[in-house]
């Protein structure tokens, strides 16, 4: 099989590699998958540049969602997935013609739905479901901050936000984004390139105190996030989006650093909360909770109740310009890639 392999740290450019590899086979509850194509998330970004500590060793595969037909299964995993379309969920892998899954992590999907709409529902999907709808159930009349609003999983985190009737706080970078947030009917939105999101918010809020956080940058934010919520508020992190932005370790220090020194009495005291999440470990300890979330979010979906913008569905051969393109911070809502139909013929194996 054909698969992306990254092979050193740093620029996808120079770091990833078109390879042949052997097929894999089905372990114990797993499923083999014929991929028509893989899904992007900013963790795919943080792993290449060496920033992303679940990230396996070098050489590696790396992937967290595959969309395509399931074409073996392993002892113990339901047969009744053979020859299915599917959604599924990778512990790495996913950038290649091949890939597994647990059986538990994969969701029947319709033939007619595209590419990138089903690969949005995956690690993105996933992760805005159980924050909005597990982590943190949203309730009608919440003031809701949602950082990166524009992406992936921002924008079914707003989505989802609205839908339990809250007042969402959207901030992302540029007009573009702006636009595409107001269209989604977000009642607020903030251009963090035209000055401090927090004083747009706190404009906003006239007073009045957020009552739940969504943040995928961390850092400086989430010690500003802290004092923009009120008591019986939380900070929801789910990513780390501010330490992508400097290499080497004193990066990471300053990145520690800005988030501030917390204090378990003072949250108690004050009745605020937090909350982190990390799919992969929630897939490690508790994967029958992630097969609930991706089965909720495929039938939202199916529904109309869902609907993820997909950015672009590009040729698996532009990996990684992809990745670059992903994180410039340009790009609004889900990236994909897709293999070429087998019947039309082979790609050319990159050796660089």
């Amino acid at each position: 099989m054909r698969a992306w392999q990254l092979h050193r740290h740093g620029d996808p450019e120079r770091g990833l590699r078109l390879v042949e590899l052997a097929d894999p086979r089905p372990g114990p509850g797993q499923v083999l998958i014929r991929c028509e194509g893989f899904g992007l998330n900013y963790a795919d970004v943080m792993a290449v540049r060496g920033l992303y500590r679940e990230a396996p060793p070098l050489p590696s595969v790396l992937g967290y969602e595959v969309v395509g037909r399931v074409v073996a299964c392993g002892p113990g995993a339901t047969t009744a997935l053979q020859g299915r379309r599917v959604v599924g969920l990778t512990r790495f892998g996913g950038y290649a013609e091949l890939a597994l899954a647990d059986a538990r992590a994969c969701a029947p999907i319709p033939d007619d739905l595209p590419l990138g709409v089903a690969a949005a529902l995956a690690t993105q999907g996933c992760t805005a479901w159980y924050a909005a709808r597990i982590a943190v159930p949203l309730r009608a009349g919440m003031r809701v901050l949602v950082h990166s609003a524009a992406g992936g999983v921002g924008q079914l985190l707003v989505q989802l936000a609205l839908q339990s009737g809250c007042t969402v706080f959207a901030v992302a970078g540029g007009a573009e984004k702006m636009a595409h947030l107001r269209a989604l009917g977000a009642q607020h939105t903030v251009d963090r390139l035209a000055g401090p999101y927090e004083v747009a918010v706190r404009s906003a809020l006239a007073g009045a105190r957020l009552d739940v956080s969504f943040n995928a940058v961390a850092g400086r934010s989430f010690r500003t996030d802290m004092g923009l919520i009120g008591s019986g508020g939380t900070v929801v992190l789910f990513g780390g989006a501010q330490r992508g932005s400097g290499p080497g370790p004193f990066a990471t220090l300053r990145f520690a650093w800005d988030m501030g020194l917390v204090v378990p009495i003072f949250l108690m005291m004050r009745s605020k909360s937090i909350v982190g999440i990390n799919m992969l470990k929630l897939g490690d300890h508790r994967p029958g909770l992630v097969a609930e979330c991706l089965q909720a979010v495929v039938r939202e979906a199916a529904g109309g109740a869902l609907r993820p913008h997909v950015h672009a569905t590009l040729p698996a051969t532009q990996l990684p310009a992809a990745l670059r393109e992903l994180g410039s911070g340009r790009t609004v809502g889900k990236v994909a890639l897709s293999w070429p139909d087998p019947a039309q013929g082979s790609m050319t194996t990159s050796a660089r």
